[in-house]
């Protein structure tokens, strides 16, 4: 089969490959209707994840057709159109049991990576470098799926694949973040990030009772996105100081709760642009956190820090003095995706999202590179290319 691998540091192949084949009888094999880019992705490309392996097949984010499932699968059968969870989940450890499906003890097939880093080791996540269990990722055409009945949901009636695709991983993702927040009627919610995750964080966020959303970026097409499809009021970095607006937006108080949809490679105008730039290249850090630190200048005393934008390793300058003594609280994580799937795909079968619009390109498998670099470089007025394997 054709699949698009990872060869090296902004190197991306379409090559051929093996088709997968059913390992274990909870397998399932899905051909591959839609797979999109995804942000997170962008950390593998660039170079900050050190277990990528040439020739790894990438992509997390995807819906397709079932071909082939194994003995002990239950809940589903060949030429059902499902939606898969961008995060591998066995369904019978203590974390899955309590909801905190990303957090998986049998989910990271290379347990042993993640364990040297973190202290122990999170779950597995399809395309996603060999510390999150070196699955084949689903810019394929066709792809393996362990635990199948917990992982793949079948897409109702009237929900389109290309809506579908999204409830994958960026709806999940940001509906998370507003969850991790406990908005309450009246709270007001900043989000930066306005890419996919971040769209769909602000729409979620009213979706759970915030009454008003501030979306912070710097592309005017993503900016417009936000105001038109997510009904947020905007910032753009580059023309205000960002701390000053909100104080100013908020009555001096500060947002009830701050979202990063950003993660390890932030931008920020000036010289500490540059500092962060020069300790991640030199590996002094590995991560920019500029988004982090603003957002915890930002939020009001007692308020909530949600960070679903993805982080690698250790950061510096981190003004933990701030977050302490104005009480905050940090919730933050991989999305725990078969939570909140099922919900989410009631919300768009009743038309209260269409997360469809986030999808700007639609490209054969043999532009991925290309596509790669528009999504990158904001060219386009690209939000997110999607493969037809």
């Amino acid at each position: 089969m054709k699949a698009l691998c990872w060869v090296g540091t902004n190197h991306l192949n379409v090559e051929r490959v093996p088709d997968p084949e059913i390992l274990n009888p909870k397998d399932a094999i899905v051909r591959v209707v839609l797979s999109s880019v995804c942000g997170s992705d962008l950390h593998l490309i660039d170079g900050y994840v050190p277990s990528m392996r040439e020739g790894d097949i990438i992509g997390h984010e995807f819906m397709g057709e079932v071909v082939e499932v194994g003995p002990e699968v239950k809940k589903l059968k060949r030429g059902d159109r499902v939606v898969v969870a961008s995060v591998v989940g066995c369904g019978g450890c203590w974390f899955c049991d309590h909801g905190s499906w990303s957090l998986c003890d049998n989910g990271n097939a290379h347990a042993s990576i993640a364990e040297k880093a973190y202290g122990y080791s999170p779950g597995g996540i399809f395309g996603y470098s060999h510390a999150f269990g070196g699955y084949a990722g689903s810019h394929a055409e066709y792809i393996r799926v362990p635990f199948a009945d917990n992982g793949m949901f079948k897409i109702p009636d009237g929900v389109s694949d290309e809506s579908a695709v999204f409830v994958s991983d960026g709806f999940p993702t940001g509906f998370m973040a507003a969850d991790m927040c406990n908005i309450q009627p009246g709270d007001i919610v900043a989000v930066w990030g306005a890419g996919g995750v971040g769209q769909m964080a602000i729409r979620s966020a009213f979706l759970l009772g915030a009454s008003r959303v501030i979306a912070i970026d710097r592309f005017p097409e993503r900016l417009a996105m936000a105001r038109i499809q997510g009904k947020a009021e905007t910032l753009n970095y580059e023309e205000v100081d960002i701390l000053e607006a909100l104080k100013e937006m908020t009555g001096g108080r500060g947002p009830d709760h701050c979202i990063d949809a950003v993660g390890q490679e932030a931008d920020t105008p000036g010289a500490l642009h540059y500092y962060d730039l020069v300790k991640q290249q030199l590996k002094i850090e590995t991560d920019r956190p500029h988004v982090l630190r603003q957002a915890i200048l930002a939020c009001r005393k007692g308020g909530t820090l949600s960070i679903v934008g993805v982080y690698g390793g250790y950061i510096d300058k981190l003004p933990m003095g701030a977050a302490m003594n104005k009480a905050l609280t940090f919730r933050m994580g991989q999305m725990h995706a078969q939570k909140y799937i099922p919900r989410l795909l009631e919300h768009v079968q009743r038309g209260d999202v269409d997360p469809a619009y986030l999808l700007t390109h639609r490209w054969p498998l043999e532009r991925g590179q290309e596509g790669y670099q528009m999504f990158k470089h904001k060219t386009d007025e690209c939000m997110r290319v999607v493969f037809a394997p």
